[in-house]
């Protein structure tokens, strides 16, 4: 791997550091990219990864530390200078624009222009198919982006990152919201990216993706790199240590036995038809007990987030079917019924459902316990610093104070802020819909003990996750969707990630073959 002295280095970044207020974001943080590397970039949540990131893309300036391109002197005081320096960055929170379309978003600021310099609307939709159709995406061009899902829009923001022959590629957590067919299509875009000499920076908390495409990766910790490696050559336990500071025992806690009582009851609940693509339930049923975690898995698609919408009383308007908490039916399409009853729901896109980030921390913990911790009425102030006090403490929020603004936090920390209202609302049921979807991994170790810690109080957990692993080490059972339909229930004990996806497809698992005598 080279050193930050070798000429041959495409990108160096040496001693940078920047402050926010007082917080030291980075303390002399140093990374090299060779031409045709994959170098991943790990740390936990609020180490510095992206702050690092936006700095080479132009977005902010550090505040000391020098930075070079082919061994030239760079400085780059806007996003547009870092681009005509060849940089491109998929960020892990989507820059695109909702309301336009997909072909809109792809060439914004960058549109063909007839010979009269107008619009060339035809060419427009032209280029947009050819780059969809390059990077594998099946897409129409004209669709509005906002009524894409997640992994969709993700996908796109890739595409309009590859069109720009970046020679420095920036992916920040680029499969966070994409099912296993989607990451290897994305992978698959790697090998040629690398022939024509583009260097890589892949950040991204999960290990398996590391081992599989990375070449040398950088741990940060506390704003600063700790360590570089060979990916190859290192055993991934020592990369989670250089990133927490210390081995993680165990990363999925074993769950209790949950009770015997039916805690949810989901009846024949149907969906009509919404938005274009988007799979709403047909005919589910359901029973889940007290103090069990039920996993949802299914393919892109497979219509998880719409059950989990749902059972939240979020979904379109004429939902038949019931769904029962502790045998007292739940007003169908009410959040606030749902809530009453005791239901809570963690969003897949936090930002855009979860958060209002505009406001602070604690304002965003409290946004559903106001009325919980008023008198006759009155807000109780003292109550509320002490709810979010306590909240903050036993989630390990990282913030100088709860008055800061939530969207300044780092992803893994906003979602623990979303976590901490649904706890402050003391559950009954807690949905979940991708929930450490951009989270380090010992954020996702905390993450499961406060799940099998719910779990072990009575809470009943249903979550729906793209990460089998995840699912088969925290779950204990897993409902299987297809087209809005659970087409099976596996014990967790005794599923695999190849009986899931058999089940997923409808393929049945291929039986095994007797030994050659």
């Amino acid at each position: 791997m080279p050193t930050r002295a070798d000429p041959v280095a495409l990108l160096s970044m040496s001693d940078i550091q920047k402050s926010f207020g007082g917080v030291h974001a980075l303390r002399g943080a140093s990374l090299c990219v060779s031409a045709g590397e994959v170098h991943a970039l790990l740390g936990e949540n609020g180490a510095g990864k992206s702050t690092l990131m936006n700095i080479l893309s132009g977005v902010i300036q550090p505040d000391a530390g020098t930075i070079e391109i082919d061994g030239r002197p760079a400085s780059f005081h806007s996003p547009a200078a870092s681009q005509a320096a060849g940089v491109a960055m998929i960020h892990q929170e989507l820059d695109l624009v909702p309301h336009l379309t997909v072909a809109q978003n792809l060439f914004l600021g960058r549109e063909p222009r007839t010979p009269l310099r107008t619009l060339d609307v035809k060419g427009l939709g032209r280029k947009a198919r050819g780059l969809l159709d390059e990077v594998g995406i099946d897409i129409a061009p004209g669709r509005r982006l906002g009524s894409l899902r997640v992994a969709e829009q993700q996908m796109v923001a890739i595409a309009k990152a590859l069109s720009l022959d970046a020679r420095i590629l920036v992916m920040d957590e680029p499969t966070s919201a994409l099912p296993d067919n989607d990451v290897d299509r994305l992978f698959e875009l790697l090998p040629r990216l690398r022939e024509h000499g583009v260097g890589i920076v892949f950040i991204s908390h999960r290990m398996e993706e590391i081992a599989r495409i990375a070449d040398n990766g950088t741990v940060m910790r506390d704003g600063r790199d700790v360590g570089s490696f060979e990916v190859a050559q290192t055993d991934p336990a020592k990369v989670i240590q250089l990133m927490v500071g210390q081995p993680i025992e165990q990363l999925f806690p074993d769950p209790r036995q949950p009770h015997d009582d039916v805690r949810l009851e989901v009846r024949d609940l149907t969906v009509p038809a919404g938005a274009a693509g988007r799979t709403e339930p047909r005919g589910i049923d359901l029973s889940v007990r007290r103090g069990e975690i039920l996993g949802l898995a299914g393919l892109l698609g497979a219509g998880r987030t719409e059950l989990l919408e749902a059972l939240f009383g979020c979904g379109p308007h004429g939902t038949t079917g019931s769904v029962s908490i502790d045998g007292r039916r739940v007003r169908a399409g009410s959040p606030r019924a749902a809530i009453r009853a005791g239901i809570g729901l963690v969003p897949e896109d936090r930002r855009a459902d979860g958060l209002v980030t505009e406001e602070s921390v604690g304002a965003n913990i409290l946004l559903t316990a106001l009325g919980d911790l008023a008198t006759m009425g009155i807000r109780r102030r003292s109550a509320e610093t002490r709810s979010v006090d306590e909240s903050v403490a036993s989630l390990h929020i990282k913030t100088t104070n709860a008055a800061v603004r939530v969207g300044t936090l780092s992803g893994g920390n906003q979602q623990k802020v979303v976590f901490a209202r649904q706890l402050l609302s003391g559950p009954k049921v807690l949905l979940l819909d991708e929930p450490t979807r951009g989270v380090d991994i010992g954020a996702k170790a905390e993450i499961y003990r406060l799940l099998t810690g719910l779990a072990a109080d009575g809470v009943t957990v249903v979550v729906a996750s793209s990460e089998l692993p995840e699912l088969l080490g925290i779950c204990h059972r897993i409902a299987v969707l297809r087209r809005g339909r659970i087409v099976e229930l596996l014990d967790a004990v005794d599923a695999t990630s190849e009986s899931v996806l058999a089940a997923a497809s409808l393929e049945p698992a291929a039986e095994p073959q007797p030994e050659a005598s």
